[in-house]
């Protein structure tokens, strides 16, 4: 898909892109370009007033006109003081709506993207695009934009006013602004690359030395002090490298800049000289001529360095906008079907699925679970267990065949909808670094506190609970650090009891306990299944003898199911299986 998409854009097609977050505040940015005309209109006239100084005022010392004109200056900086405070705050609020914008559409399409994106990309890839190469296009809302639009519009100004004074000596602005631009953009794209590289390498050599302290116990213990010296050495060689490349560009981007400058003044003055001494050029003029051509040669370099910079920068934007460009997996239908509470009825009709560029997991599989049955999957590693669950939930769509609840295919129901009347629980449970209240309130956030008291009751979680150093308000740390596995499960189950869904999904939520724990949670799951449609994926025996039903799911499809005695009873493949209490491939 990628491909396809590289084909269809450009550079340009990309800034496009990060341009039109500002297309909802126009006006504000019509108001910033409104506020540069005014405050370079101003900062364009003090040269003239300083001409109007040297050939009318100070050749014949009128003291009136000299207090008029600094008066006439000082109203002007006001002027220019109060536009400035207004462009700032326009600016301010434009740049920053924008980048918000600009963040949340990227926020809001990862969490469209949802489960099948995040199984094959690392959640660091996900953080990498949010902090790194959003907050570096953030940079063209805060800085770069802005900057060009009003060092375009300096420059327009004040070039019209440098022909005004001498068409000859402005002809001159061209020589001087090639001889920049013969090698600027190159040192200037160069000096960027290289300044990014110097953060990324900074931050790479960073984290090794907190890696080395961190580590340090088990470096001394593995007598590993000269690898770990070695390379933190390696590290910092490389960052010294980079610096001094990113000095040796700046250093050369500035001489190339002033020697622009001075060359272009040099000439300027000599033939400005020229045209003064020839009568064509007042000496007013003149030196208003030369305030004029370093501020615009200043004011041109700053623009060409803004435009080399956002070039540079569409590097990184081109990755934002091919991962906005990414479709979602599953998608909600344009027209879909309310359904509410439901009873539970699962049907699997002839469905198969297998994930992008990976072998086939289910082929027809056909598999029908009454409203209030717990049924239970079991079988060998890679035969689609967990994948039954993920179609159920829709975190993926089957190749073919369709799933129905109560007789509606669920692809037809919203998410909420669908989601709402599911209640997951994983084999790892994330728990959020608040407290334990808000960790259960995440089942169903506007229930009451008794209703979290109750769920916490009936989880098998209020003793625990209570002796907790602040009890329900006690903060749990990052992702629960302060409970053992058992304890977070029964947060979890809490959660579904406060959520009440009528149908369950068990993804081996007892797999990774110890003994005692996985009896105390299974006495929580045993609560929390009645009455509820259950399906289960299994890993130890004791936990589905006394299901419904147990489907044996092999090579994709429905190999063997019936209750535990009558599948023990046939000695067929479940009976293998179960052989030693364990199911160990499942």
């Amino acid at each position: 898909m990628l491909k396809k998409e590289e084909s269809t854009y450009t550079s340009l097609t990309v800034y496009y892109w990060t341009l039109s977050f500002l297309r909802p505040y126009l006006l504000k940015l019509f108001l910033l370009i409104l506020c540069g005309f005014m405050i370079t209109g101003v900062e364009l006239a003090i040269p003239k007033f300083i001409q109007y100084f040297i050939d009318s005022i100070l050749t014949e010392q009128q003291s009136d006109l000299y207090i008029n004109l600094i008066g006439l200056i000082t109203i002007f900086v006001v002027i220019m003081i109060a536009f400035t405070a207004l462009r700032n705050l326009i600016q301010r609020s434009l740049q920053e709506k924008a980048s918000r914008d600009m963040q949340y559409s990227i926020y809001s399409h990862l969490r469209k993207l949802g489960f099948a994106y995040f199984e094959k990309h690392p959640v660091g890839e996900s953080l990498s695009l949010m902090n790194t190469e959003v907050a570096s296009l953030q940079s063209l809302y805060r800085q770069f934009f802005p900057g060009m639009i009003n060092g375009l519009i300096f420059s327009i100004i004040s070039i019209t006013l440098m022909a005004t004074i001498s068409l000859k000596l402005s002809l001159i602005l061209i020589p001087s602004f090639f001889l920049y631009y013969l090698f600027g953009p190159y040192l200037e794209r160069k000096a960027s690359i290289f300044g990014k590289k110097l953060a990324d390498d900074r931050v790479r050599f960073n984290q090794k030395i907190y890696e080395s302290i961190a580590s340090l116990n088990d470096i001394r213990a593995n007598s590993a002090e000269s690898w770990d010296l070695h390379s933190v050495r390696e590290r910092h060689k490389l960052l010294n490298q980079t610096m001094i490349k990113t000095y040796w560009f700046a250093y050369w981007r500035g001489t190339n800049r002033r020697m622009s400058y001075y060359i272009g003044g040099v000439i300027i003055i000599i033939y400005g000289v020229h045209l003064s001494r020839a009568g064509e050029l007042s000496t007013g003029a003149f030196v208003a001529f030369l305030l004029y051509y370093f501020q615009t040669m200043h004011i041109l370099t700053v623009v060409v360095t803004m435009i080399t910079e956002q070039k540079v920068l569409m590097n990184q934007a081109e990755k934002l906008y091919k991962f906005i460009k990414i479709p979602a997996v599953v998608q909600e239908a344009k027209q879909t079907e309310r359904i509410g509470k439901v009873q539970g009825n699962i049907t699997f009709e002839n469905v198969s699925f297998q994930y992008q560029k990976g072998p086939r997991v289910l082929h027809a599989f056909n598999l029908h679970v009454k409203a209030g049955e717990k049924v239970a999957l079991v079988g060998s590693s890679g035969n689609g267990k967990s994948t039954i669950l993920k179609l159920i939930n829709r975190f993926y769509d089957p190749t073919n065949g369709k799933i129905f609840l109560d007789n509606i295919p669920i692809d037809k129901l919203t998410f909420e909808d669908l989601r709402e009347n599911l209640g997951f629980v994983f084999q790892e449970t994330y728990l959020f670094g608040a407290s334990v209240r808000e960790n259960i309130l995440f089942g169903r956030p506007d229930a009451a506190e008794n209703e979290v008291i109750d769920a916490a009751k009936a989880a098998f979680a209020h003793d625990f609970i209570s002796e907790l150093p602040q009890g329900y308000e006690t903060l749990l740390g990052e992702r629960g650090v302060k409970l053992s596995g058992g304890q977070k499960q029964r947060i979890s189950i809490a959660r579904m009891f406060i959520k009440n869904p009528p149908i369950i999904l068990l993804d081996e939520a007892t797999a990774s306990l110890d003994t005692i724990s996985e009896r105390e949670v299974q006495a929580a799951l045993y609560r929390l299944m009645k009455g509820r449609t259950t399906i289960t994926v299994a890993h130890r025996l004791s936990t589905i003898k006394n299901y419904d039903n147990i489907v044996m799911v092999e090579e994709g499809r429905v190999f063997e199911s019936g209750t535990f005695a009558e599948l023990m009873n046939q000695q067929g493949a479940f009976y293998r299986l179960a052989d030693g209490k364990t199911l160990e491939g499942a």
